[in-house]
């Protein structure tokens, strides 16, 4: 049986803290990790750090906030408030101000009953694997560089978020070519840090807004996950537009920090987040040409088989995580990286996953194509993919799947095997990717193949494999 998520254990990863309010995830957990970041930056580039703040919107978000807070400060770090923005706002605040780095406080997809704490660098990006587990140590050991009452830091708000991020994702796009399409756009922020900053977005680009869920309360209208079983309101109200005056040309929506867009077609379907980063790569590829893309090895093949029809371009795979595709693509100087959970990684605005350049960027194919969004996604491979998942309890443990990760790589060792992350397994027809998540108490397991039927073979013959039936 699995956990209540009241017992959720405290999460620690590369991509942050992640625990349920009030048990795993409290004020005390939020201070002494907020010290441990701290210190960690006071060992290195400056013995005063400057560190951008920002949070989600949920309501046990300020109260972590003003832990946070008082964290840096009593290491001897100034803190930048940015308030309730986009995580990837932080990103670019960090860069504009020349920040030392930045805590975010969010969740992201998770239910309001969770929150967590995300760490960034001084380039605006999630700590590298080295690093995170450096900040980690020092969370565990307790290792905190306390100063005394001379060396306190000092708190500054900083509004100019939402305005700086705008910029730099209007510089990608043809801004006056999509003004001239006056496209209706119907939006789901969920409540979320994106609804200022995304029905911004699309006022500027010249569209009319249709905005669900836009007050930025933190109280979730529907369970935040952008996958299709959560989005029935946003794709209903598509569908309801197909044959009036100004029918929409897409539905987006935003996970809580809104660094993750899914994807409406103006029918009302869901195409899902698969399908995010390859419309923003297609984009790309068209106006800049052939070059280097990156993505994690839960992505779709989609990527690789678009690709493949601009000569001269390339696909890096890197473990999952945003700070791993952002290692993959800064050496090969990557046009864009991304994940398929909707992530889309545009080097030029920031080193996170961002929603806002996800929509300008679809928006932008859409007006230099003229062409349904529904007949885009005809043109491009269509594979079937299924995410499953085991709770941890329910397979014995974390510890329980390291020896299952080895079965499945011993079990298809004539296959192609990468095990940098959990175990994927490439077959000429399909690949599954077995992994425990970064995020949540879970094992996660991959697969897509050309048929449903054929997913669910791989994932049946990998799950025996590894013992999880």
């Amino acid at each position: 049986m699995a956990p209540s998520p009241s017992k959720a254990p405290l999460m620690l990863s590369v991509s942050g803290a992640r625990g349920i309010v009030g048990t795993s995830m409290t004020p005390v957990v939020a201070v002494e990790l907020a010290a441990a970041f701290g210190s960690f930056l006071r060992s290195g580039r400056d013995p005063r750090p400057a560190v951008c703040l920002a949070r989600d919107g949920r309501p046990s978000g300020e109260m972590l906030g003003a832990a946070v807070t008082a964290g840096l400060l009593a290491i001897g770090c100034d803190v930048i408030d940015l308030g309730v923005v986009m995580t990837p706002t932080v990103g670019v605040m960090i860069d504009v101000l020349g920040a030392d780095g930045g805590m975010v406080v969010t969740a992201s997809h998770n239910p309001i009953e969770w929150n967590g704490l995300k760490c960034l660098d001084h380039e605006g990006l999630a700590p590298p694997p080295a690093q995170a587990s450096e900040i980690i140590e020092r969370y565990r050991a307790k290792r905190f560089s306390w100063t005394a009452v001379d060396g306190i830091g000092a708190v500054r708000h900083d509004d100019r978020g939402v305005a700086q991020h705008l910029e730099r994702v209007l510089r990608l796009v043809d801004v006056e070519g999509i003004r001239a399409r006056r496209f209706t756009v119907v939006l789901d922020s969920v409540n979320g840090a994106g609804c200022v900053a995304g029905r911004t977005l699309l006022e500027r680009l010249g569209c009319e807004v249709i905005h669900l869920n836009g007050e930025p309360t933190g109280r979730f209208a529907h369970t935040p996950e952008p996958i299709e079983a959560n989005l029935g309101d946003l794709c209903a109200v598509v569908a309801s537009r197909v044959n009036t005056t100004s029918p929409a040309v897409v539905g987006f929506a935003q996970d809580p920090d809104a660094d993750r867009l899914a994807v409406i077609d103006e029918t009302g379907r869901y195409v899902g987040e698969e399908y995010t980063l390859v419309l923003a790569a297609k984009r790309v590829l068209d106006r800049h040409g052939p070059g280097a893309l990156a993505a994690n090895l839960s992505t779709s093949r989609m990527i690789d088989d678009l690709a493949a029809r601009y000569p001269g371009a390339r696909v890096l795979r890197s473990a999952v995580g945003e700070a791993n595709v952002v290692a993959a693509m800064k050496p090969a100087k990557a046009l864009l990286g991304g994940e398929g959970n909707g992530g889309v990684i545009v080097p030029s605005v920031c080193w996170i996953r961002d929603s806002l350049s996800a929509m300008a960027l679809v928006l932008d194919l859409l007006a230099a194509e003229s062409t349904p969004l529904s007949a885009i996604i005809a043109s491009l491979p269509r594979y079937e993919m299924i995410k499953h998942k085991f709770e941890l309890a329910d397979v014995g443990g974390i510890e329980a799947i390291k020896p299952a990760l080895a079965r499945v790589e011993a079990a298809f060792a004539d296959a192609r095997v990468n095990s940098s992350d959990g175990v994927r397994v490439d077959f000429a027809d399909g690949w599954v990717h077995l992994r425990p998540s970064n995020t949540e108490p879970i094992v996660r397991l991959i697969a897509e193949a050309g048929t449903r039927e054929r997913v669910w073979e791989l994932i049946d013959e990998v799950a025996v494999a590894a013992g999880l039936r």
